[in-house]
């Protein structure tokens, strides 16, 4: 569904999400804030939204992320639901998604409301909300997308917006442990899409060779010019499998994941999530704290890459990096700060601020001071 984006999401109850309503996203929405400020848990609910929609497993989630009691705000005893509204746009018009999850015995969440609908860009007044009805345990807005008649709904419209929130894609890569998976032999035909963790790295590298060379060499030249000492990827397919290594430059010497620094693993999967083909690319990307671990000239170069992508993609961003802030305008920050225990969002203007940048504070000069308030 290219060209389409998240314009505003209402949540309430969930973890220190009591109540938030972030309106008018932009195409690279920068979240910025002290140790925690909540960045982290707006990241965890569109990970809980994927759970919901791609695979149908929101039970799972939950479980593994301790509990439904864990998700609420102040837990159950404070707040017995979670509600949740978003607002998508198109070229055709705009589609919203809302319900509520319910606390229940033995701590699960079950749906009390699930609704949605379909506004057209040439209609004035509001479309009726299209109800899925209550006391389900997993997303009825999916069965809706298949078979809407059986549930007398519009099963255009929900196919669209089920289409739309599993392209929300959540990209962590702070796992480069010795049992991290981007150390594993990995499945060579694995290679659709870069996975969350970026353990199928090798695999996306080795088909890239193989179908666009020029952008495999770009992303090589890109790695060269933080680690002097990279040459460039090789990835050698043994019996359906491949690994992780790459070429050290004047050596024919090639080196291992395990023989490489943290930072540099991470690198290795950020340079290529931010250049990925069209094709291989989820419409709205998620990245939480993408400059753990990097070297400062690698944090700069990635906020280009991210400032880049937004021009195709949108793309929410979760930092603590003044370095990867300055890479963004103003109007494109959401400072969020913790108040009596809930998160609240405050998005930036920089008409608000114009006396500093034009005596050429950068933005992230501009929050180490603290002038946007949310500290690092």
């Amino acid at each position: 569904m290219s060209g389409a984006t998240i314009e505003s999401v209402h949540i309430r109850g969930f973890r220190s999400l009591a109540n938030v309503e972030v309106d008018d996203i932009p195409k690279a929405a920068v979240f910025i804030g002290a140790n925690g400020s909540g960045k982290s848990n707006f990241i965890r609910f569109f990970e809980m939204m994927s759970w919901m929609l791609r695979s149908r497993r929101l039970a799972e989630f939950v479980e593994k992320q301790g509990g439904a009691d864990d998700q609420l705000f102040g837990g159950n005893r404070v707040t017995s639901r979670i509600e949740a509204e978003i607002r998508m746009r198109t070229d055709a018009g705009r589609n919203d998604y809302r319900f509520k999850l319910s606390h229940g015995d033995p701590d699960r969440f079950f749906f009390s409301e699930e609704q949605f609908r379909f506004n057209r860009k040439d209609r004035a007044g509001e479309a009726t909300w299209q109800p899925l009805g209550s006391a389900h345990e997993e997303a009825k807005i999916v069965e809706a997308a298949q078979d809407g008649e059986t549930q007398n709904v519009n099963a255009t419209t929900a196919r669209a917006i089920v289409n739309l929130l599993r392209e929300c894609s959540v990209y962590q890569f702070h796992d480069t442990s010795d049992y991290s998976n981007f150390k594993k032999r990995w499945d060579v035909e694995d290679n659709n899409y870069l996975r969350s963790d970026g353990g199928n790295l090798a695999a996306v590298l080795h088909r890239l060779e193989r179908e666009d060379i020029n952008r495999f060499d770009w992303i090589n030249k890109q790695i060269s010019r933080i680690l002097p000492v990279f040459d460039r990827f090789e990835i050698e397919e043994s019996y359906g499998k491949v690994l992780l290594r790459w070429k050290a430059r004047g050596t024919d010497k090639t080196l291992g994941a395990h023989l490489t620094s943290d930072g540099s693993l991470r690198f290795f999967a950020l340079a290529t999530l931010l250049n990925l083909p069209t094709g291989m690319l989820p419409d709205i990307l998620l990245l939480d704290e993408p400059e753990l671990g990097l070297h400062p000239a690698t944090v700069s170069l990635v906020g280009g890459m991210i400032k880049s992508l937004s021009v195709d993609r949108q793309i929410m961003l979760a930092t603590q990096s003044p370095l990867l802030v300055d890479a963004f305008d103003l109007d494109e920050i959401f400072v969020l700060e913790l108040q009596d225990g809930q998160t609240k969002f405050r998005k930036l203007k920089s008409d608000d601020y114009q006396v500093w940048l034009d005596d050429s504070f950068t933005t992230g000069e501009l929050w180490q001071t603290n002038l946007l308030g949310g500290r690092p």
